[in-house]
């Protein structure tokens, strides 16, 4: 593993496809959700500064949901936008997750695949974004109650509209994959992987692969615990997500740092950071998975776009699988009542 400094990582690497049918976007895409909802209190100035910083530096796919503080996310990324310079603008492509219903209290109450519901999500979200069109549109869970091919048929009439460029899914299994890919052409599937997360390798991965569908892999740093950041006596927001969060309960969490602090010994050994590790780790994976950061400030941004530079050998790879194996994490992806809405975990 060998790194090598570059100011401002000026020297874009290579694009990756959305796909066979997406658009070529930067190889890290910028998750923006923990700027507006679930991990705390963000700082605006910082949030729309750290977008703005990821755009100069190349990156092109910014991904949000219109449900992230109830459309403030949006309406940040909106503002964001206006106000970066030309050409970050127009290389700049906005993910976009619909379907969550939630209530006045910020509570989640199930999803909503329903076609009328999506042409009406998708008018909220084009109107809060400033844009005439939404890069990648996918509903964030399926709707149990809507068979996949209606609401994927929606978003496709949608793309003929010219509302929406590229259709995506979320979090889903491989019967679901072939269901909607024979509706429309599906651009990207976005899904948790990670060292810690490994599940999709089994059948999902191999699923969108034959059938020229891309990965957006978001939870790379698996929710800050990949971070090196993350310490065992850290008290948590009460509006932050992950004081719920099977994987930083108790016991769970022990278990999961002592897995870090072992990947810790190989990264700093190898000259780099945890996180640098992780997300490279995810990277290698293959030239079709876009790794989506999290980053909320700019110094986590420029750390993780730092992993670019990292460059894994097969005795690396070894090093890193066998400091954190496949199915060695404590604790489920999320509470149980919210696995029950994964597809992907059926």
């Amino acid at each position: 593993m060998s790194t090598t400094a570059s100011a401002g990582h000026t020297a874009f690497p290579a694009v990756r496809p959305l796909g066979a049918t997406g658009p070529r976007v930067f190889p890290l895409g910028l998750g923006c959700m923990g700027m507006s909802a679930l991990y705390g209190e963000a700082d605006r100035g910082e949030s729309l500064a750290t977008i703005h910083a990821a755009l100069e530096a190349g990156v092109t796919l910014l991904d949000t949901g219109d449900f992230y503080g109830m459309g403030h996310n949006e309406l940040l990324i909106g503002e964001a936008l206006r106000s970066a310079s030309g050409a970050a603008r127009e290389r700049a492509l906005v993910s976009v997750k619909f379907g969550a219903l939630r209530t006045v209290e910020g509570g989640f109450t199930g999803y909503d695949g329903r076609p009328d519901a999506v042409r009406n999500f998708a008018a909220y979200s084009l109107q809060r974004l400033g844009r005439e069109h939404i890069d990648v549109y996918r509903i964030a869970r399926v709707d149990p109650a809507v068979p996949i091919e209606e609401t994927v048929g929606a978003i496709a009439e949608l793309v003929q509209a010219g509302h929406v460029r590229h259709i995506g899914l979320s979090e889903v299994g491989p019967e679901t994959i072939r269901r909607a890919a024979s509706v429309a052409p599906i651009a990207d599937l976005q899904i948790e992987y990670s060292l810690l997360s490994r599940g999709i390798e089994s059948a999902i991965l191999p699923t969108v692969r034959e059938l020229g569908i891309g990965v957006t892999a978001y939870g790379v740093l698996s929710r800050g615990l990949l971070s090196g950041h993350f310490t065992r006596d850290r008290r948590l927001d009460a509006a932050d997500f992950r004081g719920i969060s099977p994987r930083f309960q108790g016991g769970n969490l022990h278990r999961n740092l002592d897995l870090v602090e072992r990947l810790r010994q190989v990264a700093e050994a190898r000259g780099t950071s945890v996180a640098q590790a992780a997300i490279a780790w995810v990277l290698s994976r293959g030239e079709d998975i876009v790794p989506l950061v999290g980053a909320r400030t700019r110094a986590r941004l420029s750390e993780a776009l730092g992993a670019l530079e990292v460059q894994l050998t097969p005795e690396d790879l070894t090093a890193i699988e066998r400091a954190i194996p496949a199915g060695a994490a404590s604790g489920e992806r999320y509470p149980a009542a919210q696995m029950a809405h994964l597809d992907s975990e059926r």
